[in-house]
């Protein structure tokens, strides 16, 4: 293998096996004996396994059902206020799942503006009626399911916009109605895609902390923390990692045995306008309605409830704290972002250059960190960490009669290492789908003219790429941003940033206050959300 091959090669190693090594630390680490892990086998663990279960099964339903629906009446029917709706429905994803909690939260509950109102308007003391109870179980999976829907959304729309017109028309020609037609020929094309959906939304389900935490619903995710910060044993801590883990791989494994041997391939790279539903007046206001509710429930009513806050009884975004906050957010997030995309960069340009199985095997390595839980990575940085600075001050301690303290737990490194490993998979893909249009033919045409495999990636892949990096960057750089569990475990001491102070303060009831931070965070997020709906719209009029 030439010399400049080789180096690519064994960068990717690298990156990868760093990528895996928290995930491997944290079951190894769990085969160690602890009696904790008894305790909680007697009370809480039976509360964490039927809560988790619970959660899986209703934000499936609740983000297949409205993902799906959302995905086929804005593709393929035509109604009033649809172009908005089409990257309307993406915004959800711009809010962090915790913020909603806060929010919703306080506009529900017992002292809200809605109970208030309706004991005011019906003469009604606080036993005379009865109110669902936001902080509940199904609380959280009303939170979960109107964030975490465009998942599904976006992959069953780009699946809905890919299928074939001639099996649309074949049904539409045999008599079968919109709805038939739905059931019995787009579904069935669009389930791999949309199994991958839901399995994305159900991992982001499994790995959040904020709301649950926040609504009093005891997860393996809670649990975690619970052994940490209470108990201090992470030896517990890290078989209750191993659990939540084991959920993930139950949930991927089953993503892959519903797809099985499933494969629908084009023919042709010619794409034909897409037949058109028209709807009646009543469909038409059906239609809009279903589209619009997800995005005023999961966007715009958030949103206005977080400004009320803010404005009224909340923090000055422009106070040296908050500054001091969104500077160590921002600083997080950037450097995170740029290491992604430079890794990403070097590991996908590897594939291309040596497409073997051992190139193939790494980059699904690197991806795995994707599909775990924050708290689980977290655990696993920790560990290795926390014996590697009692080793260092040991020795200092022996040899120099000084104490070496903290060097690497809590530190800014430790942070972003995990970020890294949790986010890479993002970046990763979005420039994998970048480099696949390049043609190799370019490729050769550079090598013929004598130019370097890192000659051909400045001077060729780099300059086209740009947009794909750029997205990248962006959607890592939000989602560090909205990122609580790992930053909740490693930060270092004295060190907030706008995530850990929303979940503070609303740990504190201080809701009001709780909203600056939070809307800081939703406005950050609302760029990346806006440039990849343009892309989506773009992509939708070349396929027509």
């Amino acid at each position: 293998m030439p010399l400049h091959y080789r180096f690519f090669l064994v960068a990717s190693i690298i990156c990868a096996l760093l990528v895996a090594a928290p995930i491997l630390t944290v079951f190894l680490h769990a085969m160690a004996p602890t009696e904790l892990i008894f305790h909680l086998y007697n009370t809480l663990l039976p509360t964490y396994i039927s809560n988790t279960i619970l959660l899986i099964i209703g934000v499936t339903l609740g983000t297949g059902s409205i993902g799906v629906g959302t995905a086929w009446l804005v593709t393929m029917c035509r109604f009033p206020g649809r172009c908005i709706m089409e990257w309307a429905l993406v915004l959800p994803l711009a809010a962090p799942t915790y913020v909603l909690a806060y929010a919703y939260a306080n506009f529900l509950e017992h002292a809200g503006p809605v109970q208030e109102l309706l004991r005011q308007m019906f003469y009604l003391k606080p036993r005379d009626y009865w109110f669902p109870e936001i902080r509940s179980l199904g609380g959280v999976i009303v939170m979960l399911t109107i964030t975490l829907f465009p998942y599904v959304y976006l992959l069953a729309r780009a699946a809905f916009l890919e299928q074939s017109v001639c099996v649309i028309e074949v049904s539409r020609t045999l008599g079968k109605t919109p709805v038939q037609t739905f059931m019995r020929i787009a579904l069935p094309l669009a389930r791999p895609a949309i199994a991958a959906g839901i399995a994305l939304a159900v991992m982001e389900t499994l790995a959040d902390y904020g709301t649950v935490s926040y609504f009093g619903v005891q997860t393996f995710t809670t649990g975690v923390y619970l052994a940490i910060f209470s108990f201090g044993d992470r030896v517990a801590a890290a078989q209750l990692a191993s659990g939540l883990l084991i959920f993930v791989i139950i949930v991927i494994f089953m993503e892959r045995i519903s797809r099985g041997r499933q494969r629908f391939d084009h023919t042709t790279n010619i794409y034909r306008k897409l037949p058109i539903f028209r709807l009646s007046k009543m469909k038409a206001a059906g239609a809009l309605t279903a589209c619009a509710l997800p995005v005023f429930l999961g966007f715009l009513l958030p949103t206005i409830l977080l400004i009320h806050m803010t404005t009224t009884n909340g923090h000055k975004v422009f106070g040296i704290r908050y500054i001091t906050m969104t500077i160590n957010s921002a600083t997080l997030a950037g450097i995170t972002s740029v290491l992604a995309v430079f890794i990403s960069l070097l590991m996908a340009y590897t594939n291309r250059l040596s497409k073997d199985s051992c190139t193939i095997l790494l980059s699904k390595l690197a991806a795995l960190g994707y599909a775990v839980p924050s708290s689980v990575i977290a655990i696993g940085i920790l560990i290795p960490i926390s014996l590697f600075d009692r080793c260092v001050d040991d020795a200092t301690r022996h040899i120099l009669g000084l104490s070496t303290g903290l060097l690497m737990s809590g530190s800014a490194v430790s942070l972003i290492y995990a970020y890294l490993v949790r986010f890479l998979a993002v970046s990763l893909h979005t420039i994998e789908a970048g480099m696949t249009k390049i043609t190799p033919n370019m490729d050769k045409a550079a090598q013929v003219l004598g130019n370097s495999p890192r000659s051909i990636l400045k001077r060729v892949h780099l300059p086209m790429l740009r947009s794909s990096l750029l997205t990248a960057t962006l959607i890592v750089f939000v989602d560090v941003m909205k990122e609580l569990p790992a930053t909740m475990i490693l930060r270092p001491f004295n060190f907030n940033t706008l995530a850990v102070q929303a979940h503070n303060l609303a740990a504190d009831e201080r809701i009001s206050q709780a909203a600056t931070p939070s809307l800081t965070i939703l406005v950050v997020g609302l760029l990346p959300v806006i440039l990849l709906s343009w892309h989506i719209s773009k992509s939708r009029t070349l396929c027509q």
